[in-house]
Parts: structure tokens; C-alpha cells; sequence
């Protein structure tokens, strides 16, 4: 049993989704990642205020781009399917390399 389902009184460990491929685990770097704009414009309607900090702090290590990237960049990512107790379903899907204007 992990320390976070003692800590939580929660025993069953959290289970991929059928459509995920990956489960990665969030994690709080020492100093914030860089979130991109389009990112922060995506979710500016629906996430607010704390959360937005909270999300802005995050960090998961993609296994699709295969770096650090900060969690809003992953939460607006088409292959991101569910956070569940600091945990992200990951489709694992190849993306499609950005249109230059």
C-alpha cells in the first residue's frame, strides 16, 4: 500500500481508464514551469482563481513530448482524458506538429 492511500485511509490504488494508455503522476517542481499562452487562453472562461494558481504550479513529465510540462499545458493537451488524486489518464496519441503562420 502507498503512503498516499494510508494518508488518504484509501486502499485501492487509482486504475487507468480503457482510453488511457498512460497514468502519470503530477508533481510540484521547485520553480514553476512556463505555461503557454494558448494554454491560459484555452481555460480562461471555465478555471479560475485558485485552481488556475494551483494548476500553474503543477508539473507531469509527458510521456507523449517527452519532457516536463506544466499541468495546464497538459490539461489543454487533446490526448488528456482524467486527473483523478493527482493522477493523469494520458491517451498516448502522437501529435500533430504546430501550423507556423
Amino acid at each position: 500500500m502507498s503512503m498516499n492511500a494510508q494518508a488518504n485511509g484509501d486502499s485501492t490504488p487509482v486504475q487507468k481508464g480503457e482510453d488511457d494508455k498512460y497514468l502519470v503522476d503530477i508533481f510540484t517542481p521547485p520553480k514553476a514551469l512556463p505555461s503557454p499562452k494558448e494554454s491560459l487562453e484555452a481555460v480562461k472562461g471555465s478555471v479560475k482563481g485558485k485552481m488556475l494558481a494551483r494548476m500553474k504550479k503543477e508539473a507531469v513529465d509527458c510521456p507523449v513530448k517527452l519532457r516536463a510540462v506544466s499541468f495546464l499545458e497538459c490539461f489543454t493537451c487533446p490526448n488528456f482524458n482524467r486527473r483523478v488524486r493527482g493522477k493523469v489518464g494520458c491517451k498516448g496519441l502522437p501529435l500533430a506538429p504546430k501550423q507556423e503562420s
